[in-house]
């Protein structure tokens, strides 16, 4: 329902392609020349890798620090963030986010480091989101004050669930008592700029405890709701459990039912959903991941972080994914070695890059209207590619997905099912990318006749 749609595109090594120094670069040349004023902008991803123990649900990529290296990994942070905005061709950093990890054990001086880094090297509007990860204990709640002071102005509290029993569950190590005491310590720092998770699907969880639970929490909470559905991820302790039968998980029809009725209630206390898992009242929408589903470029620091932008150089034109080496331990010597941790880089083709802005851009509710859509695809407008599918008609009939002048976008309805209604988008984007190629030879070969006869 709303778990995240994963791609797995095709990419052909080019032997044009030069390699970066310590890390793979894979991809296919595309021909596509991205709009210069898309190359300028992009927001920022730090990722403090740690955590003080592993929750059983969780498969992040997070590590038990052996020992203490804040120093290490501050100088480390700081140094990889000067190297790839120096790689890029930005000038203007739009939103910072501090994400793990655990980033709320990170020093504030290691936070105010980074953003002065960042403010040496490019532009950091005073009115740019910083936003914080916290965990919600008393050692999370005793620094808010601090991060503030080192630039922070946003904060997302990890609360998961303000039932204790669960808390243990999942192998949390806070209490509902800590997470909401630390609501009301944001909320008076950064008044209409906190955001709280909060988990449905959750170990014998029923819809009638839920929306007790949501309501109680609504009644503390600022003007951001992340929702997320708890799924097994092979690996965890959580789904060992599951496996071994000794903790079963709501039916998907429960699940289901929960994701109605969160968005029932939300709307009812004044949330607009803005995306599928994503909340706000008095336009305390976050900025950050915005530019995620409006497929602007995003800079990804720290181990395992992932970016997306235009590098300097190879043309200036074609985006990167780029991935950070995962571990921190390697990562660090990565970054001590050559001032960066990048193991891998993929040139985005024509087709990928769409495929990203197609599926990023229909977790908004307001979907991707003509305009957005044309930056990224002057040749083909969203008429042309989805308007004349059996498949995609079938889904305008049924009133799941509208096509119209304002763009395409899911319904209400259709969003609950935006995993189902994806794969049909994406099969019918890359039979129209792949078929331009034929028509476009088929019309200059008749060009041609004509003009010869």
């Amino acid at each position: 329902m709303i778990k995240h749609t994963f791609l797995r595109a095709r990419r052909a090594l080019s032997p044009g392609l030069r390699f970066f120094s310590g890390g793979e670069i894979i991809g296919d040349v595309s021909e596509w020349a991205g709009s210069p004023h898309l190359t300028k902008q992009a927001s920022l991803y730090v990722h403090w890798p740690y955590c003080l123990r592993r929750c059983s649900y969780c498969n992040f990529n997070k590590y038990i620090p052996r020992e203490n290296n804040d120093h290490i990994m501050t100088d480390c942070l700081q140094w990889e963030t000067e190297t790839l905005l120096q790689l890029s061709q930005v000038s203007c950093i739009t939103s910072v986010f501090f994400g793990g990890g655990t980033p709320s054990l990170a020093r504030p001086s290691t936070i105010a480091t980074i953003l002065e880094t960042v403010s040496r090297q490019v532009n950091l509007p005073d009115e740019a989101e910083v936003t914080l990860e916290v965990n919600p204990t008393p050692v999370g709640m005793s620094k808010l004050e601090d991060y503030c002071s080192a630039g922070v102005n946003r904060f997302s509290i990890g609360v998961q669930t303000l039932q204790d029993d669960d808390l243990k569950i999942l192998g949390r190590d806070h209490s509902s008592h800590q997470a909401l005491k630390t609501i009301e310590e944001a909320q008076r720092l950064c008044p209409g700029r906190v955001s709280v998770d909060v988990m449905f699907g959750r170990p014998r969880q029923s819809v009638e405890s839920w929306e007790n639970e949501l309501s109680e929490l609504l009644r503390a909470c600022d003007d951001h709701v992340s929702l997320y559905q708890l799924t097994l991820e092979r690996g965890t302790q959580l789904f060992k459990q599951v496996q071994q039968g000794e903790v079963t998980m709501p039916a998907d029809d429960v699940t289901a039912e929960m994701y109605r009725c969160a968005r029932r209630t939300l709307h009812q206390r004044g949330f607009l959903q803005y995306e599928v898992s994503n909340f706000a009242r008095n336009n305390a929408v976050g900025h950050h991941n915005m530019s995620y589903w409006k497929g602007r470029q995003y800079i990804g620091v720290g181990p395992g972080a992932h970016g997306r932008f235009v590098p300097l150089g190879e043309g200036g034109v074609v985006r990167e994914a780029r991935t950070q080496t995962l571990e921190p331990d390697v990562w660090i010597r990565e970054v001590q070695q050559r001032g960066h941790g990048t193991r891998r880089r993929i040139q985005l083709g024509h087709l990928e890059l769409l495929e990203e802005v197609l599926v990023m851009g229909m977790r908004m509710t307001e979907g991707i209207n003509h305009k957005h859509w044309e930056l990224f695809s002057p040749q083909l407008c969203l008429h042309e590619v989805f308007g004349t599918s059996t498949d995609v008609r079938e889904l305008l009939q049924n009133g799941q997905l509208i096509l119209d002048d304002r763009g395409l976008r899911c319904s209400w309805d259709g969003l609950a099912l935006l995993d189902s209604i994806l794969p049909a988008l994406l099969v019918e984007l890359e039979t129209k990318i792949l078929q331009k190629p034929q028509r476009d030879q088929s019309a200059n070969g008749q060009t041609q006749k004509t003009s010869n006869s």
